[in-house]
């Protein structure tokens, strides 16, 4: 994975920045105090706010929000590699989301990077074995958040979804470090066939709103997908795909999509796939 933003403007952490962000609202919006507190001040460390976060969000009367706690709590203790992610992907939050105001609007209330950290803990129960449960942290996630992705699928770490609304992830798919969806994307399978059947998206890539990639491809580093496009083959590393179904339209694309969040396609050129 790669190595999460640990530092923002004036030399802040993560965690500091989301202390510092909810002292504030507190006092600005009194109302909201109680929830800032619990949530984020009376806790000491980020990893035991996002616990909280996560149990608040996730229980119900069948999994408790106590249980849910120590679930999370378990994992971030036993792979610190899961925090690390949860950071990254906050710090990409910040970086990448100009409607973002601070990173405790996004730990509150967005819910792709709900889902994402929802999936982090999930991923790890499947990979013990304990799948049923993490089937049902997959259902709480799309009941809540409007995402599906399958606990077995494998996400790396700076990954941003975008609104969020409608994503779906299939079981054998693969997300690299850094890449950046919007709503409405599918990672899926191209029939009903059983084993390795989803799309493997590389480092950087940038997936636009409603794009569906089906089957066993690659979507190479730093590719593009355009709005709204049906990719059934593999994508080249630095190109951009468009159309249904989707052609090659710029080879190369801007070097990092999935940071600028750069979704113009200039200079148009037509390759065939």
């Amino acid at each position: 994975m790669a190595r999460h933003l640990e530092v923002l403007e004036g030399g802040s952490t993560i965690w500091s920045a989301l202390r510092e962000e909810a002292a504030a609202a507190a006092r600005a919006e009194p109302s909201l105090a109680s929830l800032l507190h619990s949530v984020i001040l009376s806790h000491g460390e980020f990893s035991t706010a996002l616990s909280f976060q996560l149990a608040r969000k996730l229980g119900d009367s069948e999994v408790g929000a106590m249980t849910v706690r120590e679930i999370c709590a378990e994992a971030y203790a036993a792979e610190p590699s899961i925090v690390a992610a949860a950071e990254a992907d906050l710090s990409a939050v910040l970086e990448r989301d100009p409607a973002a105001k601070g990173g405790l609007q996004a730990f509150l209330f967005y819910k792709g990077f709900l889902a994402l950290q929802t999936h982090r803990v999930s991923h790890r129960l499947w990979r013990q074995g304990r799948e049923t449960l993490a089937l049902h942290f997959q259902s709480r996630m799309s009941e809540l958040f409007q995402v599906d992705i399958h606990p077995a699928a494998k996400m790396g770490a700076g990954v941003f979804v975008d609104h969020a609304t409608g994503v779906v992830i299939g079981e054998t798919a693969v997300v690299g470090d850094d890449v950046s969806m919007l709503h409405g994307v599918t990672l899926g399978g191209t029939g009903a066939q059983r084993g390795d059947r989803h799309p493997k998206i590389g480092k950087g890539v940038l997936l636009g709103a409603g794009a569906k990639v089906l089957g066993n491809i690659v979507i190479g580093d730093y590719a593009k997908i355009a709005s709204g496009s049906v990719v059934l083959k593999p994508v080249p590393p630095g190109c951009t795909a468009a159309g249904v179904p989707a052609r090659l339209v710029n080879c190369p694309s801007c070097e990092q999509p999935a940071k600028t969040m750069d979704h113009t396609m200039p200079e148009i050129m037509d390759y065939v796939i």
